[in-house]
Parts: structure tokens; C-alpha cells; sequence
């Protein structure tokens, strides 16, 4: 689940108490047994996905897909994060985003939103597993999708991952946002700016902040035990959002199509390992 992109990371009315508590620009770096928690977290976040996997198809609503998401999750001991998330106009209303072809995240599940042939869905969940958050998100094609929708998605699978490659102790935060944004403009596509990755563990969303743009040698210094996520927006057209009445659902500025992926990662003392990859290797 993307975090708005703040100036300091300084506390707002959508943080949670808990986000509140911790200093700005604070960033913790994980003990091997706290890793561990994490890990479990993080596996489960994927089994999650690799289980709505063969539910999204053309006629399942959105709502249909939350609910199968949140009677999974409880059956499995864990807590879904987004439900009841706080936010500026409502607290997040269901247990997973469900953002469809417009739709760059946040998208609120419903009973009217029913997914047709050729739509494009980012699905993303956050169960809570003993404390600890696993973040991790996909877009899927429902049935026969146009050839532009479908580019638009391969891209920004890779776009994420040479963000993730860009990670190593000593790089900045900013080498992480070059490699995806000079990927994504390079094939024709942008990358949005309103949305970022972000430090994740005990706290959903924690420092640092990772922009999915910028410049490299630039930023925050990456350092082992740090975890966070890298989970590019990037859109057809112009990269500008803006977020309807209910505080939550962003969409694209010129209603183009827009797709996210996204990871969870730790920085390890020789690079990076990523925490939320699908065990049964459906997708990403």
C-alpha cells in the first residue's frame, strides 16, 4: 500500500498513533530475529496473491476478490492492515486495494466494481502476522487485454525490478528511483510522483520514503537491515494524480491506464533479498 509522498515524513492525520510515535526520518534497521517475523509476514503477503490468482477473472467483483482476501488472512492468524487504515476524509473501508485500469492505487473494493474482459487490476495486501507487516501488491490482465495494456504492465514489472537490483549497502535511495524512472520514460510511460515506497516492519508505513524517480548518488544511504518497499505507479500518460471524494482512490489526471508492482526488500551486507516473492513463482 503506496504512502502518500510527504516533505519531512512528518506526522499527519492519515499516520496511525503508532506511525505518529516514531521520530521523523527515523529508519530501523531490523535485528536477524526480527527479519525472521518479517519474513513470515512477507511469504504470507505472497501465498495471499497466489491465491486470489485464479479468482481474478471477468465477472468477480472487487468486493467478491476483498472478501476471499480477508477470510483467508483470518484463517491463517493474521490481521488485515489496510482495514480501518486512518485516512483524511475515512478510515480504508475493506481489507485490500483493488485498483482497476485508471486507477493508480487505493482503489476501495465493491459489489459494483466487476472486473470485465480486458480490464487491468493491481491488487495489493498487507496482512499483519505477529506484529509485522508483509506489503506486496501485482496487477493482473483479465482475460484479453489490448496490447498497450499489456506493455504497460511488463514494463512496470521490470521497472520495479531494476529498482530492486539498484539496491546494495552504500547505494542511495536515489539509485533506486533513477533505474525506474529512466526505464519507464526510456519505453514511453510515466512514473508517478504523488506515491512512494516506504520503510515497512512493526510500523506500516515508516521512513525512508522511495521515490520511484530521482537522481542517482542522491538520498538516503542504504545500509543492511533496512526494509522497505519499491512498488512503481507508472502510467500511459502524464504522471499526474488526483484522489477522488473518499480520500482514498487515486486516479490518473487524464484518465490513462495505470499499473503498479510492488516488493517488499530487505538491504543485506551483500545486497538485497526480497521478501515477498511468491513461493509457487505465480507471478513476480
Amino acid at each position: 500500500m503506496a504512502k502518500a509522498l510527504t516533505p519531512s515524513h512528518s506526522p499527519r492525520a492519515k499516520d496511525t498513533v503508532e506511525e505518529q510515535k516514531q521520530p521523523s526520518e527515523v529508519i530501523t534497521l531490523l535485528s536477524s530475529r526480527e527479519l525472521e517475523k518479517m519474513r513470515k509476514a512477507c511469504q504470507l503477503a505472497a501465498q495471499l496473491l497466489d491465491y486470489l490468482t485464479p479468482h481474478v477473472k471477468p465477472g468477480v467483483s472487487t468486493q467478491e476478490l476483498n472478501d476471499l482476501a480477508e477470510t483467508w488472512t483470518q484463517k491463517h492468524g493474521a490481521k488485515s492492515a489496510p482495514l480501518g487504515y486512518a485516512g483524511t476524509v475515512m478510515p480504508f473501508p475493506r481489507s485490500i486495494c483493488t485498483s482497476i485500469n485508471e486507477v493508480i492505487c487505493h482503489g476501495i473494493p465493491n459489489g459494483e466494481d466487476v472486473l470485465r474482459d480486458g480490464d487491468i487490476v493491481n491488487i495489493d495486501v498487507t496482512p499483519i502476522l505477529d506484529g509485522y507487516h508483509g506489503d506486496t501488491s501485482r496487477t493482473f490482465l483479465v482475460g484479453d487485454v489490448s496490447p498497450t495494456a499489456r506493455r504497460l504492465v511488463e514494463v512496470t514489472e521490470e521497472a520495479m525490478w531494476r529498482g530492486i537490483r539498484a539496491v546494495k549497502p552504500g547505494a542511495r535511495v536515489g539509485d533506486i528511483g533513477a533505474a525506474i524512472q529512466e526505464y519507464a520514460e526510456g519505453e514511453g510511460f510515466s512514473v508517478v510522483r504523488d506515491f512512494v515506497g516506504h520503510g515497512v516492519h512493526r510500523i506500516f508505513h515508516a521512513a525512508p520514503q522511495i521515490p520511484h524517480y530521482g537522481e542517482k548518488g542522491k538520498g538516503k544511504k542504504l545500509r543492511p537491515g533496512m526494509v522497505f518497499t519499491i512498488e512503481p505507479m507508472i502510467n500511459i500518460g502524464s504522471y499526474e494524480a488526483e484522489v477522488l471524494v473518499d480520500g482514498w482512490t487515486a486516479i490518473t489526471v487524464d484518465r490513462s491506464l495505470s499499473a503498479q508492482f510492488e516488493h517488499t526488500v530487505v538491504v543485506t551486507k551483500d545486497g538485497v533479498d526480497v521478501l515477498t516473492l511468491s513461493p509457487a513463482k505465480v507471478l513476480a
